[in-house]
């Protein structure tokens, strides 16, 4: 069954699949731009593993003790050194750690291996502490080296891509940074009942923008994805959605079901 939403699917996000599904439309992301890439530059996909800490874990944090103990202050008559004893405090160190798989895509341009463009599409870690903090760190790097910068906002949880002026109303995100123009950026926002954008994807001047059709990769990941057959679309939404574009979602989702029930009848 295809996707019963215009544009990106919440329930995606909130069946625990996006990890799976991030993977898939970094790829295809990529095999689009190649696609459409001029013959000097070529994308790739750049991946990362690291640990990252549980929020439980985070919360229960304890710093450890140092109990320090030994002879009077002023130390004895004979004029002799005091020498203290540590004793060591039992403590726990956090334990709960999931390992997280990072993907990007990165355009380079051939003649000189120049990396051009970074196309980042966030991930629930990168949007929560401290996994923000370490995503913050790597677009400052990035704006640092003036490459251009395409982030993609899909989740409704989390922190929102920092910028200085408010963003606009919407439920989805995605920026495009120039390199030679920061810090502007230009921001692209839609709601859960609007299909999906096609972006602009810088290179280096004069080379114009290629374009990216999110709708179409996303279609092509959730058809390969088989989400259809495994999303439980009768479940309440518990994401921040505005209350009727939560009932909206919710009725059009069972109203699906509802159908492909028939049709497989």
């Amino acid at each position: 069954m295809p996707s019963p939403f215009p544009g990106i699917d919440p329930y995606l996000e909130q069946s625990g699949r996006w990890p799976d599904f991030h993977t898939r439309l970094i790829t295809y992301a990529c095999d689009a731009l190649n696609d459409r890439l001029p013959g000097a530059y070529i994308a790739r996909i750049d991946e990362q593993f690291k640990l990252v800490e549980l929020p439980e874990a985070r919360e229960k944090r304890i710093r450890p003790d140092i109990a320090i103990t030994g002879g009077p202050a002023g130390g004895g008559s004979s004029g002799a050194a005091v020498v203290a004893t540590l004793e060591p405090v039992a403590r726990t160190l956090p334990a709960r750690f999931e390992e997280v798989r990072e993907t990007r895509v990165e355009i380079y341009h051939l003649d000189d291996s120049r990396l051009v463009t970074v196309i980042e599409l966030l991930s629930p870690s990168n949007k929560v502490e401290p996994g923000c903090f370490e995503y913050d760190a790597k677009r400052r790097a990035l704006f640092q080296r003036r490459v251009n910068l395409v982030e993609i906002d899909l989740l409704l949880g989390g922190r929102r891509l920092p910028v200085t002026e408010p963003l606009p109303r919407g439920d989805y995100y995605a920026l495009v940074a120039r390199g030679p123009a920061l810090p502007a950026c230009s921001v692209y926002a839609w709601t859960v009942r609007m299909p999906l954008p096609t972006l602009p994807i810088p290179l280096l001047d004069p080379d114009p923008d290629v374009p990216l059709d999110l709708a179409a990769v996303v279609a092509m990941a959730y058809d390969r994805g088989r989400y259809g057959r495994t999303i439980d679309y009768k479940a309440p939404l518990s994401l921040p959605l505005d209350p009727d574009d939560r009932t909206w979602a919710e009725e059009r989702a069972r109203g699906a079901q509802s159908e492909e029930g028939r049709d497989a009848r």
